[in-house]
């Protein structure tokens, strides 16, 4: 597994840092079109977990996505791209259905706000990283739950802690683990690529005048 998050997370790397995702608090057209990427792999990302048996649907895949889009392009586009995954895919492929589509979109909008947010706020060391992206979780998961529990009673049924506790930690537990280690190992490695970039170029500059 570690092995595996290294080498997806050096793949990643190179994509975006290779296109200017370092610079993209500067370029806002970037951050669009950087969105607009996240929010493709919010549809094509449930096909390919999908013909994984048993524990695919347990892997979350749009949720990865809008994660990493409220670290590398903000707050605002995290929310947004967040909160138009579900309802967008759920229009043109009709999964999720609509009533699982709605609870999600504010669980992800709350992902990807939180996970921009923080990574904003908090300083950039490698544990507030984890911590960001712990917040982001928790707090969508409590926006999840209180809007199932609103349309399950307004649909006259009960939603209590073992049908939270269900939806929200055991049967999503695959995808937990998934973000938890996958996601801070993206950004991580793109932070780090990006540091090293910098200290280059500053020391290039420095020979040239000396």
């Amino acid at each position: 597994m570690t092995h595996l998050t290294r080498k997806t997370g050096n793949c990643c790397m190179a994509f975006l840092y290779g296109r200017g995702m370092h610079n993209m608090t500067k370029q806002p057209v970037k951050r669009l079109v950087y969105s607009a990427l996240f929010l493709a792999l919010c549809m094509i990302l449930p096909f390919l977990t999908g013909q994984i048996p048993e524990i695919g649907s347990m892997l979350l895949p749009m949720h990865i996505p809008v994660l990493l889009c409220g670290f590398f392009c903000g707050w605002s586009y995290g929310a947004v791209v967040g909160f138009i995954a579900p309802l967008l895919r759920c229009l043109i492929f009709g999964m999720p259905p609509i009533l699982t589509a709605i609870p999600m979109a504010f669980e992800l909008l709350v992902y990807g706000l939180l996970a921009g947010l923080m990574y904003r706020v908090l300083p950039k060391k490698a544990v507030f990283t984890y911590a960001a992206l712990l917040i982001a979780m928790i707090g969508g998961r409590l926006v999840w739950g209180a809007v199932s529990w609103l349309l399950y009673g307004l649909r006259g049924q009960a939603f209590g802690w073992e049908v939270f506790i269900s939806g929200s930690v055991l049967n999503a537990l695959p995808g937990i683990i998934l973000q938890i280690v996958l996601v801070p190992a993206i950004v991580l490695s793109i932070r780090d690529a990006t540091h090293t970039k910098e200290r280059a170029l500053l020391f290039d500059k420095t020979e040239e005048k000396s």
